[in-house]
């Protein structure tokens, strides 16, 4: 069987699975990294939004061989270690903003946030409406509001 040694959320990894697995089924059946949720494995839901290499990708579409011993992988888990804190920014806008219900896609939704405002940032800007409208993580629970000030707040701190 393959190995397969990538970063994930600081840590060197090496995994025995087929190419082919998906990351996110690495991540959660052979890790344990439970952070990233199985929503719809088609790439659709962004449920399971991580970065890699800084980036927000969706584990569910991206077989293990893809990666490289380089690459860094980052999980909600290891958010907050990318700024040397308890919580990243964002992690504590959504507490200050009472986003979650249910909770299932807030991992996924913070991911996708910070990957925004870090584009963002590199750009030279600040995030628009249009950037929160092209956020395409799914909310059965319809908290988009909170979700969009969440976004907003954690932003003016990173």
């Amino acid at each position: 069987m393959p190995q397969h040694t990538f970063r994930l959320n600081g840590e060197q990894v090496t995994v025995e699975v087929e190419d082919d697995v998906r990351l996110l089924w690495v991540l959660r059946d052979v890790l344990g990294v439970t952070g990233p949720k199985y929503g719809c494995g088609i790439n659709v839901c962004k449920a399971c939004t991580s970065h890699v290499n800084g980036r927000a990708v969706n584990p569910c579409a991206i077989p293990v061989g893809q990666l490289r011993p380089g690459d860094e992988v980052t999980t909600i888990e290891g958010l907050a270690d990318t700024v040397d804190a308890d919580l990243h920014p964002m992690q504590q806008a959504w507490l200050d903003h009472d986003v979650a219900q249910c909770g299932y896609c807030q991992p996924g939704q913070i991911m996708a946030a910070v990957a925004l405002v870090r584009r963002a940032s590199e750009e030279g800007r600040t995030i628009t409406e249009a950037d929160l409208d092209g956020i395409r993580n799914i909310c059965r629970c319809g908290t988009y509001f909170r979700i969009r000030e969440a976004i907003r707040a954690g932003a003016a701190k990173m």
